[in-house]
């Protein structure tokens, strides 16, 4: 009798490790494929932008037609053919992991959104959109590591999370700022079940990004120090800054979202493709007045005011940036908010050092890309994890920590959450308790 049962428990145990099998294949091709949509969106991101720049550098009047009719078209065909593509991308993979494990996905995060999305952001970024790649890639990430998991038995909540967290990894060469991003923003809590498929997609993605570009700092490795003395008075004051026009740029943008009352907000509901074309006037006119380059991630001016002595950026940069990702972002076209914001966050930094006279400009600029970035999204951690990464300075990490709990604190008087999760409200994602936020647990 036992010698009958044994082809039936050997053809059982086979069936189990060939499952097992095809589910470590398809999660290691989702890893890989995450790290090269990345790579790939990065490459395809800095060509848009250099071909802008180039067209602007021949014809100086090319913005005030390209940027608006750039913004036209892309709001038009986001609405039309990738509906769910719009925006940073971030809020929608964070709504589809609330979503009951049976109730479809697809018009949060799927392949043809993430399609879409790559190119109606790099639509954006040729049109001088002041437009970030971060939370398009985690879309996209998202979008992968669903589709990769989609025969296996994972759940959903948990590739989505692996995916986007791995989008941020490989975008920026920052591993363990995807794993605190993943944390703190898109679950707000930790979770066991999930955590080892995370950091699994995050080596993968980023392992395959590093052999495709090398081992490399996104912004460089810097070493500006804040010295002992008047320079630390700089630390609340660009913390205050940082998370207060941080904060007042979250609340306009779910204002936006939500629908202006009166008349404008009338306009706005019936001719978005007209408002999109006229937000990309005031960005290209924006360029024009400050005498700055406003257009795209913003990555150039970040860098040179973090290593520059001293700093070549316009004192109207900041400000002037401000405004333009506020109206690349309310014009519904595809395109993030995370490398502007640092580049915002830089300038700004400029900006109060130049007010209080105090010669650590730098040191100053790169505290205040973490404290814009801080108000922005209110996730403290993620903000010093990704710029210090950014960065490798360690010997700024105490005062990053500063301005980020500080600016989070400014940001949450003027906003009751951070911008995803409040956009994230718009697809059915009910508000969580304060106390399930790692932020405010103490």
């Amino acid at each position: 009798m036992q010698r009958q049962h044994r082809p039936k428990v050997y053809a059982r145990y086979s069936r189990i490790g060939a499952s097992r099998l095809r589910r470590q294949i398809l999660f290691l091709a989702g890893g890989i494929g995450v790290g090269i949509a990345a790579v790939l969106m990065a490459r395809a991101s800095d060509l848009a932008q250099a071909t802008f720049r180039a067209g602007m550098a021949a014809f100086p009047w090319l913005p005030l037609v390209a940027t608006p009719a750039g913004f036209a078209l892309s709001c038009f065909l986001a609405r039309r053919l990738f509906p769910g593509s719009q925006g940073s991308g971030i809020p929608q993979v964070i709504a589809a992991r609330k979503l009951a494990p049976a109730e479809p996905s697809g018009h949060l995060v799927s392949l043809k959104i993430a399609g879409g999305k790559i190119l109606l952001m790099l639509l954006g970024l040729l049109a001088g959109g002041s437009l970030g790649r971060e939370g398009p890639t985690v879309q996209v990430g998202a979008a992968i590591m669903q589709a990769a998991g989609r025969v296996a038995s994972i759940r959903r909540s948990s590739l989505l999370l692996a995916g986007g967290a791995a989008g941020v990894a490989a975008a920026f060469n920052t591993p363990l700022a995807g794993i605190v991003f993943a944390i703190e923003e898109l679950s707000r809590s930790f979770d066991s079940k999930a955590s080892g498929i995370v950091i699994m997609t995050v080596m993968l993605a980023g392992l395959t990004a590093q052999a495709l570009l090398g081992d490399y700092t996104y912004f460089g490795s810097s070493y500006v120090t804040l010295a002992p003395g008047i320079a630390w008075l700089a630390v609340p004051v660009v913390a205050v800054v940082g998370g207060a026009l941080g904060g007042l740029f979250n609340r306009f943008n779910v204002a936006w979202s939500r629908g202006l009352p009166g008349p404008a907000g009338g306009f706005i509901r019936r001719h978005p493709v007209v408002t999109a074309a006229l937000l990309g006037l005031l960005v290209a006119l924006l360029g024009f007045a400050s005498g700055s380059d406003v257009s795209g991630t913003g990555y150039e001016a970040a860098r040179n005011a973090i290593h520059q002595t001293p700093p070549d950026v316009s004192l109207w940069y900041g400000p002037a940036k401000l405004v333009a990702t506020l109206a690349s972002t309310l014009s519904g076209i595809p395109g993030g908010i995370f490398s502007p914001s640092l580049s915002i966050g830089a300038g700004l930094g400029l900006d109060v050092a130049h007010v209080l006279n105090v010669d650590a400009a730098s040191a100053i600029a790169l505290l205040g890309m973490c404290a814009y970035l801080a108000g922005v999204v209110q996730a403290p951690l993620t903000s010093v994890v990704i710029v210090q990464e950014m960065t490798l300075n360690h010997a700024m990490l105490l005062p990053l920590m500063l301005v980020a709990l500080i600016a989070g604190k400014v940001s949450s008087l003027i906003a009751p959450e951070g911008v995803y999760h409040a956009l994230a409200r718009n697809f059915g994602v009910a508000p969580q308790p304060a106390a399930d936020s790692p932020r405010d647990s103490g």
